[in-house]
């Protein structure tokens, strides 16, 4: 053998050697990345609901889910999440194509739910349901209806603060004088500080917990009701039942509106419920439209009883051009976009991602929705 046949046997004697540590040293090194990385379970702070879906008894890998228009451009990222399925957009799916579907990201209507009889499962793409939980066929067929909980909840929370600020502040009153190119002296508006004032949280789920908890770093003091029970977080000084709103709504200088719409809540903020609110207070809704009598509300602001309010939601919606709602120089009104932010589309994706790997692994889902609470 030539001296350099020796040099190239000993090279490739070492290299097979030092393989076997190469690959640990990769595998170790993927492993601490993967590790640093947090799920999606850990970002949204949820947990993992109900049985694992390997449980249910026609559960498989997903083969084929429909998907709605509003994720065109999302689907690559879906696809990565579930390669052995085809995604296939309505409208243009086939009627076989919905018939075999698995799941639906996106799509809960009757017509398609009937068409679907292999469906084992519908992903929503809202936090809030009504629009789907009310189907018949859920219930009556087992489905698993999962949402879109926590995703918008620290845009919508910024939102709500970034309401109490511009009403408080009187914003909207010198962004008038500023149209007129007006330096106002005497008479403005008293401004007034969220330090020490104290905020109510109706419906203290993830979008509440965002809210109480940036109320509070600005000194606010956080009271909170939620029909699940009376634990919350350190910064919320009190937990109260759906049944104590009333008494503690007397303590508020804001109350904001976080609960989904069920029967409960259906027009729960009604005259009697304003005509509870300490006089001078603020009204902020993020939740429902139809939790609030448009009519009463209107009233109170036009009594003067309530200092204002902050409206993304109204009913109905869109809001007709007529309303006084509109015209009302102490309302700000935003047409159900607070969760309409590029750190909201991110984490959908991320939720949408976790939950197609965990139906194909027959793991529990994340964000499972209880069709009797309707949330």
């Amino acid at each position: 053998m030539t001296p350099k046949a020796r040099l190239t046997a000993r090279l490739v004697v070492s290299l097979c050697l030092a393989l076997p540590a190469v690959a640990a040293a990769v595998a170790a090194a993927s492993e601490a990345t993967s590790a640093s990385v947090p799920s999606a379970a850990e970002t949204l702070g949820l947990a993992p609901s109900g049985a694992p879906v390997r449980e249910r008894p026609q559960w498989h890998t997903l083969k084929v889910v429909l998907v709605s228009p509003g994720l065109h451009d999302e689907l690559g990222e879906l696809r990565q999440a579930a390669p052995g399925a085809r995604f296939v957009e309505l409208p243009q799916a086939s009627a076989r194509d919905i018939a075999a579907a698995d799941a639906t990201l996106g799509i809960c209507d009757a017509d398609t739910l009937a068409r679907a009889t292999h469906l084992q499962w519908v992903q929503w793409l809202a936090a809030g349901v009504e629009k789907c939980v009310h189907e018949p066929q859920l219930a009556a067929r087992g489905l698993l209806l999962t949402n879109m909980q926590r995703t918008a909840a620290p845009s919508m929370a910024e939102h709500v603060i970034a309401m109490m600020l511009a009403l408080g502040r009187h914003f909207g009153y010198f962004y008038r004088e500023q149209q007129q190119g007006h330096w106002v002296g005497e008479g403005t508006p008293r401004l007034e500080d969220l330090e020490g004032k104290t905020l109510l949280v109706v419906g203290l789920g993830g979008i509440g917990t965002e809210v109480a908890k940036r109320a509070h770093a600005l000194g606010m003091r956080v009271i909170a009701t939620r029909a699940s029970g009376r634990s919350g977080p350190d910064y919320v000084s009190y937990v109260g039942l759906p049944d104590e709103l009333l008494k503690l709504t007397r303590e508020a200088d804001y109350v904001v509106n976080c609960t989904p719409l069920t029967p409960q809540t259906t027009a729960l903020f009604n005259r009697d419920y304003f005509a509870a609110m300490k006089p001078g207070a603020y009204f902020i809704n993020v939740g429902r439209g139809r939790s609030v009598v448009t009519a009463d509300l209107i009233e109170a602001l036009a009594a003067h009883r309530l200092a204002g309010a902050g409206l993304d939601v109204v009913d109905p919606e869109p809001l007709p051009a007529d309303s006084a709602l509109w015209r009302d120089p102490n309302v700000i009104i935003t047409p159900h976009i607070s969760a309409d932010t590029a750190l909201t589309d991110r984490q959908r994706v991320l939720l949408l991602q976790e939950n197609l790997r965990r139906y194909n692994a027959g793991e529990a889902l994340l964000a499972v929705v209880d069709l009797g609470r309707a949330y």
